[in-house]
């Protein structure tokens, strides 16, 4: 398949470059930051808990068409609610959602850090934090002068890091070790499987984004059903492929020991040093440019949410290149401070919570709205409550702080967002 590309004489994107965006945005720094920690929880079966978060992710963009075409605009799960006339939900889901990019934009960092150190050689602690803080003080930079928009570099890139995922789960195929799928981690069963396809839902997110970008697709409400559904069945597939071929290559026990860069231990055993050098190559630049992507994304979004009034109205202030620079900025150092501080499994697992409440705030509004197929919307909604649930119990268990962390930001969402919305509302 070629390379994706706007119509003639247009720069919107046509279905390739939709398809490509979608692959992209969800790849970018998913399975490369995710694979150690699934492969932990759910041992021999982590390929079970990649279709069933699949599966899952797969319903959700289903609403999320379904709501884009029937309402013919981008405005993801905060401006369906304010199309409803729900503002304070929407105000409460606008400071929740952007804390799961944040969060995302963290363990991307965090991954970036790993891998980067890792191929330089650096086995100390505190490369892989400062290279992780870097990487995101550099990309702000960036965004700042008003060239943060990753749609090009996305494009380019997809297939290369399509090619490398699939290249090594072939070899691991190739070479198959059944015995090796459960080697130094056995999993906890069907419970591991379970809160493993809850755990690493994150991975899946990237595709909601092309749901914001309806005005820059050519001919949206054809290209969105028939490129942004199979492009979640693409991503399930080769995360399915690469979970078995790396643990064939190497042991589940290494994919878990070196969690934080996983896919580099079975592209060395995969091609020997050759490997090494091209998976964390291909990591490098698949999390720097969805780190680049979704600080792009996210600051916009902060300031359209702070122009509707539900975020203080200098979070929305522009530079001369029209860039959102106190969002990027504050979001950049927030992010930077988790992935500096933060441990990958809790930052994957915060994320997909926050995920998951949103993908199922769309399936209920496509319930209740009666758009799109009611039974997608029905068993949406039954996922990703279910795969909430569960991991809101593994956080309360495990990372109890996290969750508490999470919990006060809603208790503080539902303080102070009314109050903001009625001073903007007042100015």
């Amino acid at each position: 398949m070629g390379a994706p590309e706007a119509s003639a004489g247009s720069n919107k994107l046509t279905w390739n470059g939709t398809y490509c965006m979608a692959v992209g945005g969800m790849v970018g720094g998913g399975i490369f930051s995710v694979l150690g920690v699934v492969v932990e929880l759910a041992g021999r079966w982590a390929w079970v808990a990649f279709l069933l978060a699949g599966v899952i992710a797969w319903l959700a963009s289903l609403n999320y068409v379904a709501l884009t075409t029937r309402w013919h605009q981008g405005a993801g799960s905060y401006g369906y609610l304010r199309r409803l006339h729900h503002l304070r939900s929407a105000g409460m889901l606008a400071w929740i959602l952007v804390a799961g990019y944040v969060l995302t934009v963290s363990v991307y960092a965090f991954t970036f850090g790993h891998y980067l150190a890792t191929v330089l050689g650096l086995s100390t602690s505190l490369w892989p934090r400062a290279f992780a803080v870097a990487i995101v003080v550099v990309l702000v930079l960036v965004n700042l002068r008003g060239v943060g928009d990753s749609q090009r570099l996305e494009e380019i890139t997809v297939w290369a890091k399509l090619a490398i995922l699939i290249g090594l789960a072939g070899i691991g195929l190739w070479r198959f070790e059944p015995a090796n799928l459960s080697a130094g981690a056995p999993g906890t069963g069907a419970v591991g499987v379970l809160i493993g396809a809850a755990s690493i839902f994150m991975a899946y997110e990237g595709f909601q984004l092309l749901t914001y970008d309806y005005d820059d697709i050519e001919n949206a409400d054809r290209i969105l059903p028939r490129a942004v559904p199979p492009a979640v069945v693409t991503v399930t597939a080769t995360y399915i492929i690469v979970a078995l071929g790396a643990a064939s290559l190497v042991g589940a026990g290494v994919l878990v020991e070196q969690k934080e860069v996983a896919l580099a231990a079975a592209g060395e055993a995969a091609w020997g040093t050759t490997g090494l050098v091209v998976v964390t190559v291909g990591a490098v630049f698949a999390t720097g440019s969805a780190i680049n992507a979704t600080l792009f994304a996210t600051a916009r979004l902060a300031r359209d949410i702070a122009q509707a009034g539900d975020y203080p109205g200098w979070v929305g202030h522009t530079n001369g290149h029209q860039v959102p620079d106190r969002a990027v900025v504050l979001l950049g150092a927030t992010a930077a401070l988790l992935a500096a501080v933060g441990g990958l499994t809790t930052l994957v697992e915060a994320a997909s919570l926050v995920f998951l409440v949103t993908f199922g705030v769309v399936g209920a509004i496509a319930w209740h709205q009666r758009i799109g197929h009611r039974a997608v919307a029905v068993l949406g909604c039954l996922f990703t409550g279910a795969a909430a649930l569960v991991l809101t119990g593994r956080l309360a268990l495990e990372t109890p702080l996290a969750l508490a962390a999470l919990v006060g930001l809603v208790a503080v969402t539902l303080v102070v967002q009314p109050r903001i919305a009625r001073r903007q509302r007042r100015s």
